[in-house]
């Protein structure tokens, strides 16, 4: 009798985790596309670098919302729900500067400087998407991803912020792309595997 009992808890139980995993994954997801929307920005001149700096403060709002929310291992309907919040409004304010009357200059050194830090975040956030899709990222392992990410994006907000991204600036941020993409690397082919 006690073993009928348990059966639905035990699939319930079983069938939440990749319920997580997809949320978490979703999630993920989404920073990549708003990186790729503001990439698409700084190319097509509808951001400046200014603007784009400003831009990636706010995700570096949302990296640290998210591994603040994933370091237990557990990302709890409030959470989930504050990440949406943040990421929402992140969605209207890259249409907001993308549809004012500024312009950049896709073709300067410093919007290029900039187009190429943000590609590189595009590249590493579908990196910790994947991982969390495929397993081989833990939700712990990827609060510290998201952590590290939020790190690169203020780098590139305090660099941009007065609208020009100089070579040393650009090199800085590189060094810690490459510790970032190093840690991720690391962490996607270690041991530990979610499940």
């Amino acid at each position: 009798m006690k073993t009928a009992r348990m059966i639905p808890v035990l699939l319930a139980a079983f069938l939440a985790v990749p319920v997580f995993a997809q949320s978490a994954g979703a999630e993920a997801q989404r920073d990549v596309r708003q990186q790729q929307r503001i990439e698409n920005g700084l190319q097509s001149g509808q951001l400046t670098t200014r603007e784009a700096a400003r831009l990636e403060r706010e995700e570096a709002q949302i990296d640290r919302a998210q591994a603040h929310a994933l370091k237990d291992g557990r990302l709890s309907n409030a959470e989930k729900s504050r990440i949406e919040r943040m990421q929402d409004r992140a969605s209207r304010d890259i249409r907001a500067e993308k549809h004012d009357a500024q312009t950049g200059n896709p073709g300067s050194a410093s919007s290029r400087r900039m187009q190429a830090d943000v590609q590189r975040n595009v590249n590493q956030e579908q990196r910790i998407a994947n991982g969390l899709k495929d397993g081989s990222l833990t939700k712990r392992e990827a609060a510290r991803m998201e952590r590290g990410q939020a790190g690169v994006a203020r780098q590139e907000f305090r660099d941009g912020r007065d609208g020009h991204v100089g070579r040393f600036e650009q090199r800085q941020v590189q060094r810690s792309e490459n510790r970032q993409s190093q840690r991720i690397r690391h962490e996607r082919h270690d041991l530990q595997h979610r499940g």
